[in-house]
């Protein structure tokens, strides 16, 4: 699964279950994925929270395969900026 495929299934999911804030998945060199003003998009801009992962720990948390939890601790996610926002990222995948 691609980022932009990726996306396609967040906007999908937004489209019954609202997001509020900002918030976005840093990929480094594959890129961004921000949730923002009810949609997702592959463009970078300032956000709420940051989580910085990689693109196949996103697809695993995305699915259930990594825990948000398990992930910080291990080092596989890094989350900057208001976790708040972060931890509302569960009623949209959920």
């Amino acid at each position: 699964m691609s980022l932009p495929e990726i996306a396609a299934r967040i906007n999908r999911a937004l489209e019954t279950r609202p997001f509020d804030g900002s918030l976005k998945f840093d990929c480094a060199a594959k890129g961004v994925l921000v949730l923002a003003d009810g949609q997702a998009v592959l463009e970078d801009q300032p956000t709420d929270c940051t989580i910085a992962i990689s693109e196949e720990n996103l697809i695993k948390l995305l699915t259930g395969k990594l825990n948000p939890m398990t992930g910080v601790m291990t080092g596989k996610l890094k989350v900057s900026g208001n976790p708040a926002v972060a931890m509302r990222l569960a009623k949209l995948i959920g």
